[in-house]
């Protein structure tokens, strides 16, 4: 018996071979056109006018002008040529293109002839009675079980060098208690993943389609559906429960010590992180969105007194071991304020004022110390991407002493600017005459 591949596709491989063959040619996909340098261009064209202009100057100013005019008209027509070029798709574009959607069709063509070769193959084994239809079987569960060693290796190697790696112990009080709760899950977690995968790969592998073997199908079984539904909804029960009650812990602080607490204002708008620090009194101004000017981006109400003495913060930096109460605020859309060493994230909304409170226990030296980087600095992050430069939203957060919080507290500009002071002033100035204004139309009236 003999095995004929069909006429059509031999010819329409052969073709999509043939032209694939002939665009695999580096000289086909080489950069062949010509693209104007329009900054050459007109450089030339400036010289060659200033040369012109130098020669005319002896001879006549008038002839001196003309020369200009007219290189300034040769300029304006390159310049226009080189618009038009650049707004010309380059060829090379779609020779790229047309080289690469061919590429795909070789591959395709090499995959459907190997299949071909197979189904030949199994032809030719099924005619000598050499064809046996339970080797693939055995084979693939062979493949299955081997993979179950090196997924659990893989999960070790995950746990003991990229979880040693990515995880350090809170550097706040409140973190000790996110850190079980994460370590807690991570377990339950762990458990049911490696136990799921070793029943699966090795069942496949136990009860592999064998000669003479058969199955013995359980339609039902109201145990074996109880505990699968009965034990995970128990567990997960238990996980939202701590989750919920920790974060309340975390969150509901009494009153008392958030009075007590160092208030610190951050404001987040694209893409960039503001710091409002209270002055001498302790309490941070009003803020009104309708108030933001050129001169007054953060929109701070200076008709509230306990806003002018204000301090804007470069960096967010706070002393060691003593409770800070966040109020966090955004301008324009959600973004998220995320200090992953303090284990704090939580949104910043328009419109509305979320607040954390923690206290911090590690001083960034102490910390460098720790890590044997003496580079290394706390970040607060954007944890939601709010746009293209959401990358670029960070603001370094410096731990330090008391005494050195006071030092560079000191050292900080005031929001209540003299350029303010003076807007300020000259609104309030404005105010009585407007009001007196008003008052004699009315009375003319």
């Amino acid at each position: 018996m003999s095995f004929k591949l069909n006429n059509r596709f031999k010819s329409i491989s052969g073709l999509v071979l043939a032209i694939g063959l002939l665009f695999t040619v580096p000289s086909f996909a080489s950069q062949d056109s010509v693209v104007v340098d329009t900054t050459k261009a007109t450089e030339a064209v400036a010289a060659n006018a200033t040369a012109a202009g130098a020669n005319v100057v002896d001879s006549a100013t008038t002839a001196k002008a003309e020369v200009a005019a007219s290189a300034g008209t040769a300029t304006t027509k390159v310049d226009a040529k080189a618009a038009e070029v650049e707004k010309k798709i380059d060829p090379q574009v779609y020779k790229n293109f047309i080289y690469y959607v061919l590429l795909f069709l070789v591959i395709c063509t090499v995959v459907a002839v190997i299949g071909k070769v197979i189904s030949i193959y199994e032809l030719t084994n099924k005619m000598n009675r050499k064809h046996n239809p339970l080797a693939s079987n055995s084979f693939q569960a062979w493949l299955l079980f081997i993979f179950l060693f090196v997924f659990l290796g893989g999960v070790y190697y995950s746990f003991s060098h990229h979880g040693g790696m990515a995880w350090r112990d809170a550097v706040t009080e409140h973190g000790a208690k996110i850190d079980t709760m994460f370590i807690i899950t991570t377990v339950i977690t762990t458990f049911v993943l490696v136990i799921t995968h070793i029943l699966l790969l090795t069942f496949t592998f136990i009860y592999r389609m064998k000669k003479n073997g058969k199955a013995y199908y359980l339609p039902h079984n109201n145990t074996i559906e109880k505990i699968w539904t009965i034990v995970p909804a128990v567990v997960l029960t238990v996980l939202v429960l701590f989750g919920f009650f920790t974060w309340r812990s975390i969150t509901n602080v009494p009153e008392d010590l958030q009075k007590s607490a160092l208030q610190i204002e951050v404001l987040g708008e694209q893409f960039a992180w503001s710091v409002r620090y209270p002055g001498s009194d302790g309490v941070i101004g009003k803020r009104n969105y309708k108030m933001t000017t050129p001169t007054n981006p953060y929109g701070i109400d200076f008709n509230d007194k306990n806003s002018w003495d204000d301090i804007q913060g470069s960096d967010i930096v706070i002393p060691v071991n003593k409770s800070v109460r966040f109020h966090i605020i955004s301008k324009d859309i959600i973004h998220s304020f995320y200090i992953p060493d303090f284990r704090v994230q939580i949104n910043a909304v328009p419109g509305m004022t979320n607040y954390f409170q923690f206290t911090p226990t590690v001083t960034t030296e102490e910390m460098r110390e720790r890590m044997n980087d003496y580079k290394y600095d706390y970040v607060m992050l954007c944890n939601k991407i709010c746009g293209s430069g959401h990358y670029n939203m960070q603001k370094k957060v410096v731990v330090v002493t008391e005494a050195e919080y006071k030092e560079w507290l000191a050292t900080q500009n005031k929001y209540f600017t003299e350029d303010l002071q003076k807007e300020f002033a000259a609104k309030d100035a404005k105010a009585p005459q407007l009001k007196d204004s008003v008052n004699v139309t009315a009375s003319i009236n």
